[in-house]
């Protein structure tokens, strides 16, 4: 366990070059070693959370090494060509690993054992169980559909056309990947859109893939039996991660900070959009296109923020940044409303109490509901002074590292080892901009 201390800071100056994109890199990864030919991605995210995926591809036969220069070279096996893993897949406290890549395994003659942390051990697999079974995959579980799990995969099985239950680009993407070996149309209908990345980079493989906006919802399908040829990936700035410098530039009097070749795909700038509407000075230089990705550069500089209503259907683009929302929330004016969050409830923790009672130990008043959380801002910094029990979440941790550098007597955190996971160097990030972390107790 690694106790953090973020101590009040002044205002925030300087460029802060985040990681990248984490959902990319995840998937890059995958249709790399399902690839036939070499990929090659720059910018790959290499925190905890990718390098379990890699180490999965790895075991399942890929050829998955990093350059010299930092790049990262892939010899995929083509799709269906897996082998079979001779040890236990082991993904940390990576759900989108977990998720993706059952996805995959149910494709391929193969038995694989899958598990992870603590943490990912709890988190319910059973939505994405559900439609690979109707596929003909085979899974065993721990009672409500957790890991560990055995994965009896087919190179037989049979396309569905599945309507998501509730917004999920996880799932989305583990049929998608599932029917990528699978004869025939698969089809995922969404009502609520979600992340598009693995759209955008299965085409970019070379795969047949259309996307049909609908009465019922959009449809996604993907032509079967597929052959995906190696390229080039460059991976952007990490949206969800940028949410933490952001933020505290935005919270901080007198801040000015620069974020580079962020990325802007219209699924994933909810907060951004949330924050400038709330009154936040974000402007969004240098729109540009990067391997069919969206990217720009944000110049961030301190704003006062007034409380407003978000709702339920923003959250899918943006449901891993309401923890750095509610600390936003927390110093704004007047009260925050988020709604449809019920989805926070099994993230690496139950990320809406754990930020509701964080919140009330820091002296900011909120009021919690099953899928919803509302925050009374107090048109200012706040008090902080508490301890808090991250739950092994990084963003959590992240969180209330923000909010603790524009408090007035500073919060600490009790493991912050989580981090790395999505945000490798995040300490150094945010103290090179003026912030005041530390290690250990105050």
């Amino acid at each position: 366990m690694t106790m953090l201390n973020a101590a009040p800071a002044g205002a925030l100056k300087g460029d802060a070059r985040v990681p990248g994109d984490k959902s990319i890199s995840h998937r890059a990864l995958m249709l790399g070693g399902l690839a036939l030919g070499e990929t090659t991605v720059t910018g790959l995210l290499e925190g905890e959370d990718v390098m379990a995926t890699a180490a999965a591809m790895r075991e399942l036969g890929a050829i998955v090494e990093r350059q010299a220069d930092g790049s990262w070279r892939i010899l995929g096996r083509g799709v269906g060509s897996l082998r079979e893993p001779s040890s236990v897949l082991d993904l940390g406290n990576s759900g989108t690993s977990a998720r993706l890549l059952s996805g995959i395994l149910a494709s391929h003659p193969l038995t694989a054992v899958v598990t992870g942390d603590a943490s990912l051990c709890k988190r319910p697999m059973g939505r994405v169980i559900e439609p690979l079974r109707a596929m003909g995959g085979e899974f065993q579980t721990r009672e409500g559909g957790r890991l560990p799990m055995t994965v009896i995969g087919s190179d037989a099985l049979i396309p569905v056309e599945y309507t998501l239950p509730v917004p999920s680009a996880q799932v989305k993407s583990a049929i998608l990947f599932a029917g990528l070996n699978t004869a025939g149309n698969t089809s995922v209908i969404e009502t609520t859109p979600t992340r598009d990345h693995s759209e955008r980079m299965l085409r970019a493989f070379g795969a047949e893939l259309t996307v049909e906006p609908g009465d019922n919802g959009t449809r996604i399908t993907l032509v079967g039996q597929a052959e995906l040829k190696g390229c080039s990936v460059a991976v952007p700035a990490d949206p969800s991660s940028a949410a933490f410098p952001l933020v505290a530039a935005l919270l901080l009097p007198g801040s000015e900070v620069r974020l580079p070749n962020v990325g802007m795909n219209p699924q994933r700038i909810g907060l951004i959009e949330v924050l400038r509407e709330m009154g936040g000075d974000i402007t969004i230089e240098n729109l540009r296109d990067a391997a069919g990705e969206p990217v720009a550069d944000l110049l961030v500089r301190a704003s006062k923020l007034q409380g407003i209503c978000v709702p339920a259907e923003r959250a899918a683009s943006m449901i891993d940044e309401y923890p750095i929302l509610a600390v936003a929330a927390a110093a704004a004016e007047g009260r925050t409303e988020m709604q449809g969050l019920g989805e926070l409830r099994v993230k690496e923790s139950d990320r809406l109490a754990v930020m509701a009672r964080g919140l009330e130990a820091c002296g900011v008043t909120t009021e919690e509901g099953e899928d919803w959380l509302t925050v009374v801002g107090t048109g200012g910094s706040v008090t902080g002074g508490a301890l808090i029990e991250a739950e092994l979440d990084h963003r959590i941790a992240m969180s209330f590292l923000v909010l603790g550098s524009i408090s007035e007597k500073g919060v600490r955190i009790d493991d912050g080892s989580p981090i790395d996971t999505s945000f490798p160097g995040f300490v150094d990030l945010m103290n090179n901009l003026g912030a005041r972390i530390t290690t250990g107790a105050p």
